[in-house]
């Protein structure tokens, strides 16, 4: 699970091998055992003594701000394998593996995507046929994508391209199925124009922070992008895998607003759009464990949801140095 700290003023300590949180007049414990990460979300105080028992126990504390972005990570000062990955990681993106890499990634993002509409469909039967134009289109996007050949450098702006389209048909796929009220004009990020895309927009920000925990672990540069190209300060590849399971956090968003769970309470209104508040953040981040949480079918067991992250970085470590 992540331990969120999302109330001003929080402290956080170790106690007891545990964690031991504050929040106002209340008190907890939380074993290290059940802590992936520690999100803090606001002005808190946090000891050293929890954050070396957090980095001694491969607990990474994040710092996100207001759009769910991390800004600040504390963790250990070692890399997660040998070097020899990242030397590889640099050489392969010349390479037919890179190119078939980069490619994969994204007709993987598109093809969660289309199971997602097609599951919606089954019990939207009045619905059936404009959701059948939008998965029609982002599958005739698949097919060119999976036609693609040549080398990366060549390639990367029409793989971005027909992504870019997928989507489109997908994002509006989604409006089309959400309540008058909370319908959406395609995606919007930092600020948010709508209530679905704040909420979007967040709960990538929490998954982006782990994608980034994942490569670490693996040995893989956060740097060092394929189809999201070099730029200075930017963590292109943490963009290039976070692609694959953005798909977890709109089946979450999407079932929050299905279920009426969202309230105009969670957001606030800022200069050109919106923010997610405290009772927002709250009710999403524990949607998002929930969903994290969930087992799911992996290369022949079951395993979480949240788990997978690191199996597939650990996957393309391995890929990449032949093992």
């Amino acid at each position: 699970m992540q331990l969120v700290i999302n109330t001003h003023g929080s402290f956080l300590k170790k106690q007891n091998n545990c964690f031991f949180v504050k929040v106002d007049d209340k008190t907890f414990e939380v074993s290290e055992k059940k802590v992936d990460s520690i999100l803090i979300t606001t002005s808190a105080t946090i000891t050293t003594d929890a954050i070396k028992f957090a980095v001694e126990n491969n607990i990474d504390i994040v710092f996100l701000d207001n759009f769910g972005d991390p800004f600040g990570r504390v963790w250990h000062s070692k890399l997660g394998s040998t070097t020899y990955i990242r030397r590889r990681q640099l050489q392969i993106s010349d390479e037919p593996e890179g190119f078939r890499l980069a490619k994969g990634w994204i007709e993987q993002k598109i093809d969660g995507q289309i199971l997602f509409l097609k599951a919606l469909k089954k019990n939207r039967h009045d619905q059936k046929d404009e959701l059948d134009d939008y998965i029609s289109g982002m599958e005739d996007m698949r097919s060119q994508l999976e036609a693609l050949e040549g080398k990366l450098d060549e390639m990367r702006g029409k793989i971005m391209g027909l992504e870019g389209m997928a989507s489109r048909h997908y994002f509006e796929a989604l409006s089309f199925l959400l309540p008058d009220r909370w319908k959406f004009k395609g995606r919007s990020r930092n600020p948010a124009k709508d209530e679905f895309n704040c909420l979007l927009n967040y709960g990538y920000g929490v998954l982006y922070s782990k994608v980034e925990k994942a490569c670490i672990i693996a040995g893989l540069d956060p740097y060092v992008g394929f189809n999201h190209t070099d730029d200075y300060n930017k963590k292109s590849f943490v963009f290039d895998l976070i692609e694959m399971y953005r798909i977890h956090i709109d089946r979450t968003v999407f079932n929050l607003f299905s279920k009426k769970q969202v309230s105009d309470s969670f957001f606030d209104e800022i200069p050109h759009g919106l923010t997610l508040n405290k009772e927002g953040k709250s009710v999403l981040i524990q949607a998002v464990n929930e969903t994290f949480e969930k087992e799911i079918s992996y290369r022949g067991r079951n395993i979480k949801i949240g788990n997978t992250i690191q199996f597939d970085c650990h996957r393309i470590a391995n890929s990449l140095i032949g093992k």
